[in-house]
């Protein structure tokens, strides 16, 4: 029987959370002046190299960590989130930290909308108010009377169903699959797919980039090792409302590094958003 230990695994979450919030201010950065593709593609390398070597080290070989009973829905998944995070990864050019982040805290609210439809699981009344509620945070985010939704606006929102959908299909393949098969698939699927596409925009990078590109290749794989610890020490339910700490340091590094602002707004908006996704988490079985 593995024990709980709650309190090391919010720690863990809040680290995950911080190395998070600095792979995305890296990738803003680097974004900026090069091709979205190449970026996530060139991480995406790393990636995959951190996943085949975790996959073997829990499996024992390449060949029982990539055993699945449905590859195609495999596949798609580590498609789906390489696409989601080109996507995330531009929003942040677009948009910046601040906004892109309030709008994608949005995603656990999406599941549980799509959690009946998708897996057949039972959304209850309460979740039904606390999905409205946090759709409504959203359009406060989106400030449709000073934008008229602003296509740009838009970006961070299909991030954000990419993600929600990337993660229904995670709880699908996991009545069959163990995570480190998952895990595996995630790293090369989207590894395959990003070099396919990213190789035809490469261009050359300055020497302090390259610093900045290793950084960026590191801090995923430190945030996923910190991401499994969490979750290993921890019962989901427990740690899942730290995630909506990434919107926090995410928010000051926009803030305090790329002179974003914070609009009243944004603030309201987001505090509903994350009020009803903790809501939807404590009474996922309303």
């Amino acid at each position: 029987m593995i024990m709980q230990d709650n309190r090391s695994g919010m720690t863990f979450m809040i680290i995950t959370m911080v190395i998070f919030a600095i792979q995305d201010g890296i990738s803003r950065h680097l974004a900026t002046e090069y091709n979205v593709l190449m970026i996530v593609m060139i991480r995406y390398w790393f990636f995959a190299a951190f996943v085949i070597a975790l996959a073997y080290r829990q499996a024992g070989s390449i060949r029982a960590a990539a055993a699945t009973k449905q590859p195609i829905v495999q596949a798609f998944r580590g498609v789906l989130l390489a696409a989601e995070v080109c996507v995330m990864v531009l929003a942040f050019v677009q948009l910046g930290l601040v906004e892109s982040h309030a709008i994608f805290a949005s995603y656990p609210l999406i599941v549980a909308a799509l959690s009946g439809p998708i897996l057949g699981e039972k959304v209850g009344r309460a979740r039904w108010m606390a999905i409205f509620l946090g759709f409504c945070g959203v359009i406060i985010i989106l400030r449709p009377q000073e934008t008229i939704f602003a296509p740009t606006a838009f970006i961070p929102l299909a991030s954000a169903m990419m993600f929600a959908l990337y993660a229904l299909l995670n709880r699908y393949v996991a009545r069959q699959d163990s995570p480190a098969t998952s895990f595996f698939w995630t790293g090369t699927a989207g590894a395959i797919l990003m070099t396919i596409i990213g190789i035809w925009y490469w261009e050359p990078m300055t020497q302090p980039d390259w610093g900045w590109m290793i950084a960026l290749c590191i801090t995923g794989a430190a945030g996923h090792y910190t991401l499994i610890k969490a979750y290993a020490l921890s019962e989901a339910s427990a740690i899942q409302p730290f995630a909506y700490f990434q919107l926090v340091f995410a928010s000051l590094i926009g803030i305090w590094i790329f002179g974003e602002t914070l609009s009243p707004q944004v603030m309201l908006g987001a505090f509903i958003v994350i009020f009803a996704g903790i809501f939807t988490l404590k009474y996922s079985k309303s």
